[in-house]
């Protein structure tokens, strides 16, 4: 079992949610044990950056991203599912603004192609 830490943004977001989803929220993450995070499972994803392995929990329509330091469980990012936030964190682009990303005309090309993959 984990001590759960939360960065500001964190605490944000889940003062933005109601008791109901915020106790829940809060189960979901102090239920993790270490093997939770071993095993491959479609709720809780992983990738590596910058030498840090980041965990992604799937909770309906937010995707917490948290880092493991000893027996805690630090969450840095609480995002909604299908944001450019979200996009931007899990696919790890190299943006610090979003709105630097947001001008590129490539990454606009990008996604109207995927939206044009999916039409056929």
């Amino acid at each position: 079992m984990y001590q759960i830490t939360f960065s500001d943004q964190s605490i944000i977001e889940i003062n933005h949610l109601d008791i109901s989803s915020q106790m829940s929220l809060i189960s979901k993450l102090s239920d993790l044990v270490s093997e939770d995070l071993k095993k491959k499972d479609e709720k809780i994803g992983n990738f590596k950056r910058k030498g840090k392995t980041y965990y992604r929990l799937r909770m309906g329509e937010l995707r917490c991203y948290f880092t493991t330091i000893k027996l805690t469980l630090y969450v840095e990012f609480i995002l909604h599912k299908n944001t450019f936030s979200d996009f931007v964190f899990r696919f790890k682009l190299p943006v610090a603004d979003e709105s630097v990303l947001e001008q590129e005309s490539g990454f606009w090309q990008y996604l109207e192609s995927l939206n044009k993959a999916k039409e056929k």
